[in-house]
């Protein structure tokens, strides 16, 4: 569950910064960036600062459903 919750937060803050960023200003690309690089580091160190919140919102992992996050 908190993994597909990452990856629907993630794709809809970059879908949102991108839009934001085409019609409103160019300044919002750096939110997309943001999600980008936490996205990448998270890879690496299997470790994200939105799981860490998730969990403090009550929302856990299914049994074998972890991506490292």
């Amino acid at each position: 569950m908190k993994t597909r919750t990452i990856h629907a937060v993630a794709g809809t803050m970059i879908l949102a910064s991108l839009l934001l960023g085409i019609y409103v200003n160019q300044n919002w690309f750096w939110l997309t960036g943001f999600v980008g690089a936490n996205l990448f580091q998270s890879a690496f160190t299997n470790w994200c600062l939105l799981g860490n919140i998730l969990e403090k919102f009550g929302i856990k992992d299914k049994e074998g459903d972890s991506c490292g996050c």
